[in-house]
């Protein structure tokens, strides 16, 4: 399964909720709210990764600076070593990715375009479906 695959099964598709970076952490905030997401992609233009911003990036930085964060800006938060996959890369290969780096939110890029957002949760749910769909097919082989 490729991630393209993941994309086209998503009800958001390659839809991609950005933020800019010289917004506030308050509009980074009703954003997140806004469409249930628990990253989004920093871009100026929505086609170009200027980095990433997490609820954990968020948190952290709230613990550390207090509610004052909420007024500065996203670059002061958001990750700028934003690792990516492209759409033709192997679920099996970005699922270990993801998971040795730790990774919850990938951005997807083709051809230097953003062209979609994949979670952990995506991931993990294409997984489970596709090892369901083998094991009927076992039970089907094995049953006829």
């Amino acid at each position: 399964m490729l991630i393209s695959d993941v994309l086209r099964s998503k009800s958001s598709g390659t839809e991609v909720a950005t933020v800019r970076p010289d917004e506030s952490v308050r509009a980074l905030l009703a954003r997140l709210a806004e469409h249930n997401f628990g990253a989004l992609i920093v871009s100026n233009d929505g086609e170009t990764i200027a980095g990433i911003v997490s609820e954990r990036d968020i948190v952290r930085r709230l613990h550390e600076h207090g509610a004052r964060l909420l007024d500065e800006s996203v670059s002061s938060i958001m990750t700028v070593d934003v690792h990516t996959c492209r759409s033709t890369d192997d679920v099996a290969h970005i699922r270990g990715t993801m998971t040795d780096r730790r990774i919850r939110h990938l951005p997807v890029v083709d051809e230097g375009r953003l062209v979609g957002l994949v979670s952990i949760g995506d991931v993990v749910k294409s997984t489970i479906s596709e090892l369901e769909s083998e094991k009927e097919q076992l039970v089907g082989y094995i049953t006829s």
